[in-house]
């Protein structure tokens, strides 16, 4: 028992195997006694690791140095060309349409459809039957530029030609390549020959808003970033619509799963039946904005 700070009272002395310290007592032979750590029953503590020498904070800096500018040099080698790598995974080659998507493809596809330019090159690769549109300006928040009319897509007849912003009609090339027609082959067995729509371009609020309406934000239409899709027709004649073939376990429903979940891959956002009441009869696709998939 501790009789005084520092101090300790004498007991017999334990056993070294369970006890973790040692008496040791005094010469003058009072009762006044120590304790100390027996060092051979319980190991010492390692010693506190020594504080980083200069030389060596001098040598890892170096090496962070070296790094950074190693990466650089592979960055701007990739950007110039001096070091070749397979187009589809240089995140610097244009878009390739017909190439298979891979991770790249998405940001190819963003950087693609930001330049006027490069949209309408891109475009003329697709397939797509279109006209360039005149720039319009049709009211407050409405209108279009760089804008293309789509009579037909790249297998698809339209019900009739749609006017779609170059960003929008490229997404739907895209996915018209890369998602549809392959859900249609895994799914029904038969390719796709046409598409049902109800529109895109429409100055209009969300919602199905008129021009004039107040309160809200103008709809993606009314730029004509959007298309509405409602159905499609196989080349054996058979009819799948959105408002009829949405949700079932069949090969109609599982090719509407697929088409809906490969239109997120190409736009920016995709509204259908899951979305709300609005939406049960069509797919809304659109580009610009924020992501979202529902």
């Amino acid at each position: 028992m501790r009789t005084a700070p520092g101090t300790f009272s004498c007991w017999p002395a334990p056993r070294a195997t369970t006890s973790r310290w040692r008496t040791s007592c005094c010469s003058d032979g009072s009762r006044t006694c120590r304790q100390v750590l027996d060092c051979g029953d319980v190991p010492p503590s390692p010693p506190s690791s020594p504080p980083p020498q200069p030389r060596r904070r001098w040598i890892r800096r170096l090496a962070w140095t070296l790094l950074a500018a190693a990466v650089l040099s592979s960055v701007y080698a990739l950007r110039t060309g001096r070091i070749s790598i397979p187009e589809r995974w240089n995140p610097w080659a244009p878009l390739n349409v017909a190439a298979e998507p891979n991770l790249l493809t998405g940001l190819k596809l963003h950087r693609t459809r930001a330049d006027p330019a490069r949209c309408m090159a891109a475009l003329a690769e697709t397939g797509l039957e279109h006209e360039a549109v005149p720039d319009r300006i049709t009211g407050p928040g409405c209108g279009f530029e760089n804008a293309v009319r789509v009579r037909r897509g790249r297998t698809l007849a339209l019900g009739s030609p749609v006017v779609l912003s170059c960003p929008a009609a490229l997404s739907f090339a895209m996915w018209e390549r890369h998602a549809l027609q392959p859900a249609a082959a895994r799914h029904l067995g038969a390719p796709l020959v046409s598409l049902e729509h109800l529109g895109s371009y429409a100055c209009r609020n969300v919602n199905r808003g008129e021009g004039g309406a107040q309160g809200g934000r103008r709809s993606r239409h009314a730029t004509a970033d959007a298309f509405d899709i409602a159905g499609f027709t196989q080349s054996d004649r058979r009819r799948i619509t959105v408002r009829r073939n949405w949700g079932g376990d069949d090969a109609e429903g599982l090719f509407l799963r697929d088409a809906h979940a490969g239109a997120c891959r190409f736009f920016d956002g995709v509204l259908g039946p899951g979305y709300n009441a609005l939406h049960a009869d069509h797919f809304h696709l659109e580009v610009g904005g924020w992501g979202v998939c529902r």
